[in-house]
């Protein structure tokens, strides 16, 4: 209720970018006077998932773009995240696309972005990474680290730049996750093309030094191309596939057609995914099954949603625009619904 009122009296008042900073900085303070103590979770309220060597307390985990430069990861865990993916990060800082960049679209819950990998680069993150695992050697969620190409490579020379940023972050990352499928990007998505992926997943793998690598897919991948990213994965002994990033389509949106054309171009998120984020689950849950993992994200907002992933395939699940709409207890009640 609180939430609501806030979100009514505020969030939705303000730029959606300004916005999401506001509640970033709100979260970190709330972390470092303890308030982010109270909704911890305790180890007989959920069930533990074991997955990439690593013990998660529960299915459900923040993605890619809500903690860019890894700056609320212990609060983010504190909140009932069992992990947290940071990112995206790339080798060369960078400031992203022009604002306006980030939207809401309130009757579809549901996210429009053209952040364009805004980020600190590889080497600060890095270094932020190092730092919080030497003051926090136990009672962190799992790190994952989302890793693209810079907007400055050309997309001839993206393995280097994929190889560069693997090389810096995995020492400090619990998994690497290598996203050729932002919307936001120029030429990014195709690389998710076997022939130009094989090589960088080839070379994040060699820099990895044994951290497990997952690969993320757009929605928008025809079905046999979902397929074909499944059998390279098994080919190179990939951890997992991420599934789904945003999608280019506007299909079915509630939102006036006339706004969304004035947002324009852009990845949506949110509960217009559900439908087709499944079917790519399920695709990928029968090619994979017992030799690589799915992370399912893509408009999952309740635990029922979140139990349909598990019981089709999923091993771990994610989340980002549920968070912006239900506030900040939302990872704690997913992850307690999986309470053994």
């Amino acid at each position: 209720m609180l939430y609501r009122l806030l979100y009514n009296l505020i969030f939705t008042r303000f730029d959606a970018e300004f916005a999401h900073h506001a509640g970033m900085f709100v979260i970190r303070a709330a972390d470092a006077i303890g308030l982010t103590k109270l909704a911890r979770l305790t180890p007989d309220q959920t069930s533990q998932v074991a997955a990439f060597e690593k013990n998660f307390s529960g299915p459900f985990g923040v993605a890619a773009g809500f903690d860019k430069n890894a700056v609320a990861i212990r609060a983010l865990g504190r909140l009932g995240f069992s992990h947290v993916e940071v990112g995206t990060v790339t080798a060369v800082p960078q400031s992203g696309n022009e604002k306006p960049r980030l939207f809401r679209l309130v009757r579809d819950r549901a996210l429009i972005n053209r952040m364009g990998f805004n980020n600190q680069g590889a080497v600060q993150v890095a270094a932020r990474l190092a730092n919080l695992r030497r003051a926090n050697p136990t009672g962190l969620p799992v790190i994952g680290v989302n890793i693209g190409k810079s907007r400055v490579v050309e997309v001839e020379n993206a393995v280097d730049d994929y190889r560069t940023s693997a090389k810096l972050l995995a020492p400090f990352a619990d998994y690497i996750a290598v996203n050729v499928s932002s919307p936001n990007t120029p030429g990014l998505r195709s690389l998710q093309a076997i022939e130009s992926l094989k090589p960088i997943l080839e070379a994040v793998l060699a820099e990895a030094n044994g951290v497990a690598v997952l690969v993320k897919i757009a929605p928008d991948l025809a079905d046999e191309e979902i397929l074909q990213v499944a059998d390279l994965a098994i080919e190179l002994g990939l951890a997992g596939v991420i599934a789904t990033n945003t999608t280019i389509s506007r299909e079915g949106l509630l939102t006036n057609a006339d706004e969304v054309a004035r947002i324009g171009a852009g990845g949506l998120s949110g509960a217009p995914l559900k439908a087709r984020s499944l079917e790519v689950l399920n695709l990928l849950a029968k090619r994979l099954t017992g030799r690589a993992s799915v992370i399912s994200v893509g408009g999952i907002e309740t635990p029922q949603e979140a139990m349909e992933r598990i019981k089709a395939g999923a091993t771990l699940i994610q989340g980002y625009t549920g968070f912006i709409y239900f506030g900040p207890f939302w990872a704690r009640k997913i992850n307690r619904s999986f309470k053994a």
